[in-house]
């Protein structure tokens, strides 16, 4: 038994040693007869591999130096076995990068478009949303994918168109009387925009239409100038700064009481409050305050010819 161990190591020295010394031509061709072919294909590109035989498709890759991720998708299956003509798909997973929602997501994936990318992570896009790169784009590995959330809605502004004033006169009213005879409202000016928000933020405004919803009232409002007088005196009226008021100082008159001036050389009239004594010169009867005197006179005439009547109601 030992003889026979011995003469069958002897014979395979001898056989390595023989094939050794063949050319080296005839040793590759006589190696090459003993691999198997195979087709891979890799992301739709085919090439053909020779693979020892015996090996399963991981086996086999592995011996081309391929190496295959988790998350690859590869058929036939990685511990089905290799055999000759064995057509091998093999479509690897990208690393991805998608930004959307204010988020980033990374995911591995064997989708290769960004539409199909997009739908595997479980996106979904309305009609409006851009996508950077292009939905029908095939992208390499490391890709970024940006969704821009895109919305698009009118919107309504109003505007207050304020109301007027109209004031009227009412010979039968006291002069003491003002009275709002039709009530002020503000009118309302309608506009509507179309509005598009790219992530929440506004990007462009575009005016629609405008429309008056709803005309200003005009506010009225009636005052008296009924005035009855009682005793009228003449003299000279002065004026002085003093509040800035339709004021005046008189001598005798009780504080309080109103009287009316009249420049006897152009008529011009004025009604005065007394709140002040004076003037304290012969001939004049009244000091007027200097916003008051500028109604009937320039304030350059210094004393006017005046007629002053105590008012009575």
């Amino acid at each position: 038994m030992k003889f026979l161990l011995s003469t069958l190591v002897l014979a395979a020295i001898f056989i390595v040693v023989r094939f050794m010394d063949f050319p080296r031509d005839s040793r590759d061709a006589f190696l090459s007869s003993s691999l198997i072919p195979i087709t891979l294909s890799i992301s739709g590109y085919s090439t053909t591999l020779r693979i020892v035989p015996g090996l399963t498709v991981g086996e086999g890759l592995r011996q081309a130096q391929f190496a295959v991720k988790e998350n690859d998708l590869l058929y036939p299956p990685i511990d089905a076995p290799l055999l000759v003509g064995t057509l091998v798909t093999w479509q690897p997973a990208r690393s991805v990068r998608i930004l959307a929602d204010k988020e980033t997501r990374a995911l591995e994936t064997t989708a290769v478009t960004a539409e199909d990318i997009i739908r595997d992570a479980g996106l979904t896009l309305d009609e409006d949303d851009l996508v950077t790169p292009s939905l029908e784009t095939t992208l390499p590995n490391g890709s970024e994918i940006v969704i821009t959330r895109v919305e698009i809605r009118e919107e309504v502004k109003e505007k207050k168109l304020p109301y007027v004033t109209k004031a009227e006169d009412d010979d039968e009213l006291s002069w003491r009387k003002k009275i709002v005879t039709q009530k002020g409202e503000n009118g309302i000016e309608q506009t509507v925009y179309k509005v598009s928000y790219h992530n929440g933020k506004e990007v462009n405004r575009k005016r629609l239409s405008t429309k008056i919803t709803k005309e200003p009232v005009t506010e009225v409002v009636t005052q008296g100038t009924h005035v009855k007088t009682g005793k009228a005196h003449r003299g000279g009226a002065s004026w002085y700064a003093w509040t800035g008021t339709m004021a005046a100082a008189n001598p005798w008159l009780p504080k309080g009481s109103y009287v009316k001036v009249t420049n006897t050389e152009n008529g011009k009239s004025v009604i005065v409050i007394i709140n002040d004594r004076g003037p304290f010169v012969p001939g004049r009867i009244i000091d007027l305050d200097k916003v008051a005197f500028e109604k009937i006179a320039s304030v350059g005439a210094g004393v006017i010819n005046v007629k002053m009547e105590e008012i009575t109601n």
